[in-house]
C-alpha cells in the first residue's frame, strides 16, 4: 500500500441549496498484490475499507 501527499483539489460538495465546488484535502491510495493469491474484489474492499477508515478519522478512537 502507498498513500500520496495531502494536496487540496477542487471537489464537488452537496448542500441543502444544492451543490457547489469548494477546495477539499485530498490524497491518493494505491496498492498492488499478487493477484494469484489476492482476488480483486477482495483487494478492492481492503482499500475501501482503509479509506473509510481514514475519512472518519478520529484521535479519541481506539484501535
Amino acid at each position: 500500500m502507498a498513500a500520496g501527499a495531502i494536496v487540496k483539489k477542487p471537489a464537488v460538495v452537496e448542500t441543502p441549496e444544492g451543490d457547489l465546488i469548494a477546495v477539499r484535502h485530498k490524497m491518493f491510495l494505491s496498492h498492488s498484490y499478487d493477484h494469484r493469491v489476492v482476488d480483486g474484489a477482495l483487494g478492492g474492499k481492503f482499500v475501501k475499507r482503509v479509506a473509510d477508515y481514514l475519512e472518519s478519522w478520529d484521535l479519541n478512537r481506539e484501535i
